[in-house]
């Protein structure tokens, strides 16, 4: 899980209901973005390249325009597919950080009567850690601009349950009207003016009765995942006149399916339907009258132990098992049919991590099925396919597994597959890590290897937790949540591997020697430790270190300036010292347990650490520190740096919106501090190259100056401040990391909490 910061709507009155039944609920009229400040000056931003990175839980392609397709993501927004350059294109950038939520998509439509629109259901959290609501995005344009109307509940991009859907769909033959099922107890919603006003439909039955965890105080696992996918029969209307016959799905065991054969006026529960388990997909050939359902017996995306496969004759009422692995321990999602093949299915085993996934494909209607792969003799496996990814060579995750396992994956967490509607070779599947995707499908079926292939350009999904660029060496350096991290010699170039010698499941912080940047130290989290690493190549290759007792997790590091020593603030243990590369750590005095860590620049004894408003210094390279400044923020998220090449010199940034709030500046090695006139708010601070003619490293911060929200620079230590970021390229919420680049005046790179890296560069 991945969460961050905060926004509030408000409600209006809306359209009633196709019946003309007063609504329970509204939601309108149409909200717009506020008008925002534009860049004081011209900026380009791109991504740092990694392709790829997280969890894609759904694909969506156009039933009515070849090669318009899009993807979405739980935490970093949404995708358009690109056919020309074969990448996607970003089209979420725009949300500011007030608005942080809506960067989880939990639902995406693409309307096939007008292929320009697209709406997208956006909102990350159901619990508090989003306070925010959720909203409907609308776009006349293909996502590259928007408008947005909020709804009067959350929606959960990164909920349980989010690789369940489409929860939203574009009625076919009446494209004004929409569907959205909403989570958390709220039902089955309605637009009848292409998206933009909502009401609840008050005749639908069922708002869904799963909760993964009841007990969950949290409210994360406790939610009611709700309705969860809504499917029209499309040859159950005509052009300009609303779809009679609409199928709904709910999480509810006993009750998973529901229909309307009256445009939505009435609904049923569909009698004879399976129970004990969700429906996850549900997926129509209309032409030949199925209803093909994947079920599992949790709402995923990550557990699973059962499920099967139904086919439900829509013209006879008749329900068929067509389960492709009746012993599999595993439940069953990523559902699609071929469009110019009758009778040819495809579906996964979503939840099965050991020793892969599984794709399972039936060209028959579900009679007879084939695997992606099966064993020959245990352990070994006989594959349909070949893995390529030499355009992403880190997805070998620098594993060397024994069989049954095997290095790519063929992936996890697979609830979207889609088959290309035009072309019957061309399918794509999200996993936890790309997106995956063949254009030699039907060799499949003449028992030829087909070549499955990331096609994951363009679409940058990690969370980033901290980012270093060293004066020599590579570029940039990054520390991210679920893949470790990476070593950029190129930013343009997609890394050959990730951090190896531990893996960490997410490195939490990295530093370097300032005076000798081969020197470097990076800590995570991982289950069994060790949760420290070194490296003496800038990087280049790792080994593990020695942890002292009580580690549970990564915390913060610092490296002394000429790399001799290191202080460790690890979660779960009280800080540390260590000379030499963390044979043996002795306990800091004078310094809490939880204090964020770092490094004076210049003086390899000089260390420094803050915590709950109190900011302390070690001038014995960590073996005893002393509480120095105090009066800074003592809530919300604090962080700071030292300025290289400059001893004492620090910059201290963060806080919360009910206390102090700010960036603060020190020159006396944290002895005091003086806030930093005009800067609001800040989060991240970061250093680069000095501008032509001035002494002073240029800085850069995400902040709010003079009311606006946005990445800023100042090349005169602070005195001025212009914002390099415009409304179109806010990335959300932006406050773990930032750092100019040495080497290169005005470029700065940003952390993201799901668009990866990102990096800006003067336009002149």
């Amino acid at each position: 899980m991945r969460k961050k910061r905060s926004l509030l709507i408000g409600l209006a009155l809306a359209a009633g209901l196709l019946t003309g039944a007063a609504p329970a609920a509204q939601a309108g009229p149409e909200t717009r973005p506020e008008p925002r400040a534009a860049a004081a000056e011209p900026y380009t931003w791109k991504n740092v390249r990694i392709d790829g990175g997280g969890f894609v839980p759904g694909i969506v392609f156009n039933r009515t325009e070849k090669n318009l397709a899009y993807a979405r993501t739980d935490i970093g927004g949404a995708y358009r597919w690109q056919q020309t350059t074969k990448s996607w294109v970003p089209l979420l950038d725009s949300v500011g950080w007030d608005r942080w939520g809506h960067t989880g998509v939990v639902a995406i439509a693409s309307d096939s009567v007008a292929p320009n629109r697209v709406y997208a259901a956006v909102g990350t959290y159901t619990n508090s850690w989003d306070p925010g609501n959720g909203a409907v995005l609308r776009s006349a344009d293909r996502g590259a601009t928007w408008q947005r109307t909020d709804l009067p509940f959350k929606l959960g991009g990164n909920m349980p349950g989010r690789g369940m859907g489409e929860r939203l769909a574009v009625d076919p033959h009446r494209n004004s009207v929409l569907y959205l099922g909403a989570p958390s107890g709220n039902g089955l919603w309605r637009s009848t003016d292409s998206g933009v006003t909502w009401s609840r439909v008050t005749s639908f039955p069922n708002p869904g009765t799963y909760r993964q965890d009841p007990d969950d105080t949290t409210g994360y696992a406790s939610d009611n995942q709700g309705v969860v996918w809504v499917t029209f029969d499309e040859s159950t209307g005509t052009p300009g006149s609303a779809t009679r016959t609409v199928y709904v799905g709910v999480a509810d065991k006993e009750n998973s399916v529901y229909r309307s054969t009256d445009a939505g006026a009435t609904w049923t529960r569909l009698p004879g339907q399976p129970t004990g388990l969700l429906a996850h997909k549900g997926v129509l050939e209309a032409a030949a009258g199925h209803l093909y359902l994947a079920y599992s017996d949790t709402g995923g995306p990550y557990d699973g132990g059962r499920g099967q496969v139904w086919r439900y004759a829509t013209r006879t009422g008749t329900w068929q098992d067509i389960t492709p692995a009746a012993d599999a321990s595993y439940g069953f999602s990523g559902l699609s049919v071929d469009r110019q093949r009758p009778g040819t299915v495809m579906v996964t085993g979503y939840s099965s991590w050991w020793p892969d996934t599984q794709i399972f494909r039936t060209t028959d209607s579900g009679a007879h099925w084939t695997r992606a792969w099966d064993y020959t003799s245990y352990p070994d496996r006989s594959n349909r396919y070949t893995m390529d990814v030499s355009s992403v060579p880190w997805l070998t995750w620098g594993a060397a597994p024994q069989p049954p396992e095997q290095t790519p994956k063929l992936g996890w967490m697979t609830e979207s597959l889609e088959i290309d509607p035009f072309d019957s070779n061309r399918m794509m599947y999200g996993t936890g890590a790309t997106v995956y995707g063949t254009e030699d499908l039907t060799r499949w079926d003449t028992g030829s290897p087909f070549t499955i292939r990331p096609m994951v350009k363009g679409l940058e999904e990690t969370a980033v937790n901290d980012l270093v660029s060293p004066p020599s060496g590579a570029p940039l350096i990054s520390a991210l949540g679920d893949v470790g991290g990476f070593r950029h010699t190129d930013v343009t170039q997609v890394p050959g591997r990730m951090f190896t010698q531990p893996v960490f499941t997410t490195t939490t912080s990295l530093d370097y020697a300032e005076t000798s940047p081969n020197t470097m130290v990076r800590v995570g989290d991982l289950d069994s430790g060790p949760r420290i690493a070194f490296s003496t190549d800038n990087g280049a290759n790792w080994w593990a270190g020695q942890e002292p007792p009580g580690v549970s997790g990564g915390g913060t590091v610092a490296a002394a300036a000429d790399g001799s020593r290191f202080v460790w603030s690890p979660a779960g243990a009280a800080v540390h010292t260590a000379s030499g590369f963390g044979s043996s750590w002795t306990a800091s005095r004078g310094i809490p347990a939880g204090a964020t860590v770092e490094s004076d620049r210049v003086d390899p004894k000089t260390f420094y650490g803050f915590k709950s408003g109190t900011f302390y210094v070690s001038r014995d390279g960590g073996v005893s520190f002393t509480a120095r400044a105090t009066g800074l923020p003592v809530s919300g998220d604090v962080r700071f740096k030292a300025v290289p090449g400059r001893g004492g010199d620090i910059w201290l940034a963060g806080g919360a919106a009910a206390g102090q709030y700010g960036l603060w500046h020190s020159t006396d090695a944290g002895a005091t501090f003086t806030r930093a006139a005009g800067v609001e708010q800040a989060d991240t601070i970061g250093f680069g190259k000095a501008a032509p003619g001035a002494a002073y490293q240029t800085l850069y911060t995400s902040a709010r100056i003079g009311g606006v929200r946005g990445i800023f620079r100042s090349i005169d230590a602070g005195a001025t401040w212009v914002r390099v970021n415009d409304d179109a390229h806010q990335f959300g919420w932006t406050g773990a990391a930032i750092t100019g680049d040495p080497r290169i005046y005005g470029r700065v790179y940003v952390s993201t909490n799901g668009r990866g890296i990102v990096y800006g560069d003067a336009t002149g």
